[in-house]
């Protein structure tokens, strides 16, 4: 098996993931310090390992994330100490602590993570020998690590904002990369050319998902954090951008996929290509919206342009069913295009010209 690796992946990777290096290289030495200098206790092992795992790597940075993961550590650790005392310590003890933690974290909750989190640690407590101070010296540990991890979603943020606009970016990107090829396929009236765009636009859900999330986690911790509080309303708006842009996304698919049936007859149509390319420029202004609010009017002007034109009597196919149907479908893609420029979808429908 080959295995591909890339300098400039690795490069960006590692560019990409350097605010979270920072949260967590600064919140685990906080979480070891107070441990081990305020509380007293001579190695900290989980005040650092909860702070690690619980804020990790994961696009979904939520302080309800950080603090099912931190609970589902501390869980087990509390749970493997208490059964430890009960039971005393063996071989045979292991595994039914084990299962014992693992059985109580899938009670309190259906979170994998948390049951895992929980599995985990109960065995670090039973393989590790019990540190001077008595057993439950780890659970204020692990207490100290998930609070220290809390504070740090708040107070060192990871640039929530910044992952989220580039989530939209790369969706934006593709969305624009598929109606610039369906032009083409259109003026070439090459089914080849509308089969690969439908194959790329097929491929976008991963990235609405990757924006969904990160901007769920923005929004999230712009409710707890000082400094991205003020940032509520804009990532609120971002959010309706998001949901229309995903609906816009699905649309697509849906005209690309009949395009690719239509141009199969060899029949160049001007006008569809036309269109495209106007929806096309629409929608490029549409994308520099998100960074700058002023763009979306002038995007939802270009799009009432088009939309107004979405009549089959308006070029002569109203009696061409396979034809007509294309243009009908691009209707429901700029209601959809409009309300992520700031039109609600009952002033967006108002605007479809009448059949």
């Amino acid at each position: 098996m080959k295995v591909h690796w890339s300098y400039r992946a690795s490069v960006r990777r590692v560019i990409e993931s350097l605010a979270p290096i920072v949260q967590i290289t600064i919140a685990a030495t906080i979480g070891y310090l107070f441990a081990h200098f305020v509380l007293g206790h001579e190695h900290p092992f989980f005040a650092v390992t909860v702070v690690i795992t619980a804020l990790g790597f994961s696009r979904d940075a939520r302080p309800r994330r950080i603090i099912e993961t931190g609970l589902g550590m501390v869980l087990g650790i509390a749970a493997s100490e208490v059964l430890q005392l009960v039971l005393g310590e063996g071989v045979w003890q292991l595994p039914l602590i084990l299962f014992i933690c693992l059985v109580v974290a899938r009670f309190v909750t259906g979170s994998n993570a948390f049951t895992l989190a929980a599995g985990i640690q109960s065995m670090l407590v039973l393989i590790n020998p019990v540190p001077a101070g008595g057993p439950f010296i780890r659970t204020i540990d692990a207490l100290v690590g998930g609070l220290v991890a809390l504070a740090a979603t708040a107070l060192i943020p990871r640039d929530p904002r910044g992952l989220a606009a580039n989530d939209a970016s790369k969706l934006f990107e593709v969305f624009l990369d598929t109606l610039s090829a369906l032009r083409f396929a259109l003026t070439k009236v090459d089914p080849k050319i509308a089969d690969a765009a439908l194959v790329q636009v097929r491929r976008t859900q991963p990235l609405v998902d990757n924006w969904r999330l990160s901007l769920d986690s923005a929004i999230a911790i712009s409710r707890v954090s000082p400094f991205l509080r003020k940032y509520r309303g804009e990532l609120t708006g971002h959010l309706r951008l998001l949901r229309s842009m995903d609906l816009a996304t699905r649309n697509l698919r849906v005209v690309v996929r009949r395009v690719d049936f239509l141009i199969r007859d060899g029949v160049q149509r001007d006008y569809l290509a036309k269109l495209v390319q106007e929806i096309y420029e629409a929608s490029s202004v549409l994308a520099e919206g998100y960074e700058d609010p002023m763009k979306l009017g002038e995007a939802q002007e270009a799009l009432l342009e088009v939309m107004h034109q979405l009549d089959p009597k308006r070029f002569g196919i109203a009696n061409n069913l396979t034809e007509a149907s294309v243009l009908l479908l691009l209707r429901p893609l700029l209601v959809d295009l409009l309300c992520a420029s700031g039109m609600n979808d009952d002033d967006a429908r108002a605007e479809l010209p009448v059949i």
